[in-house]
């Protein structure tokens, strides 16, 4: 068994949203990573990663995305032991400006460029990874 989450790479003047994890959750607590989420079982259904996606940004930073890009997916284990399948998108920020609306799940807000990104050594690899990823699609796309 494992778990799916999906992660926002949103984009907008240069910048990328980051949040600080809340010090309260499970995986990951106070490190730097894109707004996302799991997806909850829904029995047969479509657009499950979308939809789970535009819930958890809008839950976490109160934002609305849309304009979905499948960036990358990759896998990883939890602290505590369990696997995750994990699948980032690139998505443009509709409405909304992006604050700490779940404090129990986000800590803090940030906007970073992709090189302030890979050169902070407090980052880890796999979002470093992801947000070179998203800046390829992006470029790749025209939308920078």
């Amino acid at each position: 068994m494992f778990i799916v989450n999906v992660e926002a790479a949103i984009h907008r003047d240069g910048k990328w949203l980051l949040i600080r994890r809340s010090e309260k959750e499970e995986h990951a607590a106070g490190e730097l990573s894109l707004v996302g989420g799991k997806c909850d079982p829904e029995g047969v259904s479509s657009d499950i990663l979308e939809r789970t996606l535009i819930r958890e940004v809008e839950e976490e930073v109160g934002a609305v995305i849309g304009g979905l890009v499948y960036v990358n997916s990759s896998s990883f284990v939890t602290d505590t032991g369990v696997n995750v399948v994990d699948i980032v998108f690139l998505c443009q920020l509709q409405s909304g400006e992006p604050y700490p609306k779940s404090p129990d799940e986000v800590g803090e807000v940030l906007w970073m460029t992709t090189s302030e990104i890979l050169s902070n050594e407090d980052i880890p690899d796999y979002l470093k990874t992801n947000v070179s990823l998203a800046e390829t699609k992006l470029q790749g796309a025209g939308c920078s």
